[in-house]
């Protein structure tokens, strides 16, 4: 589905991604580790069209959207839950869910504001509050929500729990199991190896801009030596 492959990418003159190889299947959960400032969020950056790649290839479905904006990327069925959240403040929570809710790819059982509200009850009560007045939990599902709308092939989510308290953060990853139960493709940056390697069929540790290490969930968990050397603090 998706495949990143000898992928570089600069700030200006200052490289960052150093031939970067990345894959997602059709239906599997991926993640992405390292520590800070290795290039995690440059990845998906550079997937996005955001921080245009300079060298290597990008394919998704089969095509090459290396050179693309970042409108067309996400036409394409690529969801992001950004860094941050990145909620629009004056709108309500349902405005925010409204304003990109798209059905492109033919899926037969669409993401509408019913379905998210059943998956979200919390959404669903704040639904008349604006995207200003939410604590960043609820930010954070409200983040989650907008790119469902959208109706992604793939979903990818930028640091999914950072900064959220120990509930919210279990709330996640009870989405996530959910939407891999649903067959939902996921690509999903974060730092807790432990729900990771629960929930996700393979990882890739990045270490100065490049893939250091590849493998599944019980081979993470039994390296411990791997864990401390790439993402220990």
């Amino acid at each position: 589905m998706l495949s990143l492959s000898g992928v570089e990418t600069y700030y200006g003159q200052s490289k960052v991604l150093f031939g970067m190889d990345l894959s997602v299947k059709d239906g599997e959960v991926v993640t992405l580790m390292g520590r800070n400032g290795m290039g995690k969020t440059t990845t998906i950056r550079s997937i996005m069209g955001l921080t245009p790649a300079r060298a290597g290839a990008i394919t998704f479905d089969g095509e090459d959207i290396r050179d693309w904006p970042p409108y067309r990327v996400a036409r394409t069925g690529l969801g992001l839950v950004p860094e941050g959240r990145q909620v629009f403040p004056n709108l309500t929570v349902e405005e925010n869910l409204i304003a990109t809710h798209e059905h492109r790819h033919g899926s037969t059982d669409p993401w509408t504001l019913q379905k998210i509200y059943d998956l979200f009850p919390g959404v669903a009560a704040r639904r008349r509050n604006m995207g200003n007045q939410l604590s960043g939990g609820e930010q954070q599902m409200v983040a989650v929500s907008r790119a469902l709308m959208t109706n992604p092939k793939l979903l990818i989510l930028d640091e999914a729990t950072e900064g959220l308290a120990p509930l919210i953060r279990q709330d996640i990853w009870n989405t996530l199991d959910t939407l891999k139960a649903h067959g939902e493709s996921i690509l999903v940056v974060d730092k807790n190896v432990d729900a990771l390697t629960r929930l996700a069929d393979r990882h890739y540790i990045i270490e100065k801009g490049q893939v250091v290490w590849t493998g599944d969930s019980d081979a993470l968990r039994a390296d411990e030596e791997l864990q401390h050397r790439y993402l220990g603090i």
